[in-house]
């Protein structure tokens, strides 16, 4: 099997191989539906009309892997094909199913590329069924912008991030948490992070958590499953990911100063992609 065909049946279980006790994830239904939909349930297929284009995309995918997850199928940018995107992954699918092809689509006009927006509307529908309260929150006063952060409380840029987070909110960015176990569900990781989203004070027990004071073993009803299967649909490559409110990854770990630069020329309209103000760091055990 060539390797793009792996990797779209690798695709459910690129970040979940690690994991000790697959329990399935639960996420609440998405909001609105524009040109693209987005699929409600774990193991649930995109709606399509029948002898559609979209239909046949979707057979082509699930012809490869029956059990693979489809979150959102829609018109290519380009003519003949149609846009999937399956478990953070872009494919797109000629209208008449012969081909197939991963990756980046690049407009050599604008240079940019359009895959990214597609990504960024899938985002901006998962973070909407995350709900205030299964978020935690460090926030400024009158804060000028917000991001969302997928964490973990072993990985060491997600403690250096959270040991600067005071930094953050005098730079006027209120950070809003979500939990993202990068070892796995059922992982000891995963299990500390469930003790602290069910701890009385959330804050205190992420902060000794990445400071290797893990709150007690706890349960609760928790949003950590959750969480974590949106981070894998979100296009989650490593922790920390850091999303803007539109969707745009601004890359892993940013020093305070240059998360608050980035958030500027986002804001100003600018393509942070290609200003380099977003720069990744890869971090140990965070990634594919």
């Amino acid at each position: 099997m060539n390797r793009l065909l792996l990797a779209l049946t690798c695709a459910v279980l690129s970040l979940a191989a690690c994991a000790q006790d697959a329990a399935p994830a639960v996420a609440a239904k998405p909001g609105a539906q524009s040109r693209r939909v987005v699929a409600s349930g774990a193991s649930l297929d995109v709606p399509v009309v029948a002898g559609s284009p979209e239909a046949r995309a979707r057979d082509v995918i699930r012809g490869i892997n029956p059990a693979v997850r489809i979150d959102a199928i829609g018109a290519a940018p380009m003519k003949g094909f149609r846009e999937a995107i399956v478990d953070g992954q872009v494919f797109y699918i000629s209208d008449d199913g012969k081909y197939l092809f991963q990756g980046a689509l690049y407009d050599t006009a604008s240079k940019e590329n359009l895959a990214k927006e597609s990504m960024n509307k899938l985002r901006r529908k998962l973070l909407a069924t995350v709900p205030a309260k299964d978020r935690i929150v460090f926030a400024p006063p009158n804060a000028k912008y917000t991001v969302s952060v997928f964490t973990d409380v072993e990985c060491g840029y997600c403690r250096k991030f959270h040991s600067q987070i005071a930094e953050y909110n005098k730079q006027g960015i209120a950070v809003q948490y979500l939990a993202f176990p990068r070892m796995g569900l059922g992982s000891d990781d995963y299990k500390k992070m469930v003790a602290v989203w069910c701890a009385p004070d959330r804050r205190k027990a992420l902060t000794d958590a990445k400071q290797d004071r893990p709150p007690p073993p706890s349960n609760c009803a928790n949003p950590v499953t959750m969480e974590y299967d949106i981070g894998r649909r979100a296009g989650l490559t490593g922790t920390p990911m850091i999303l803007a409110p539109d969707g745009t990854e601004l890359g892993g770990y940013l020093e305070p100063a240059k998360l608050r630069a980035a958030l500027d020329e986002l804001a100003a309209g600018k393509d942070t992609t290609k200003s380099g103000a977003t720069d990744k760091v890869a971090t140990a055990g965070g990634s594919r």
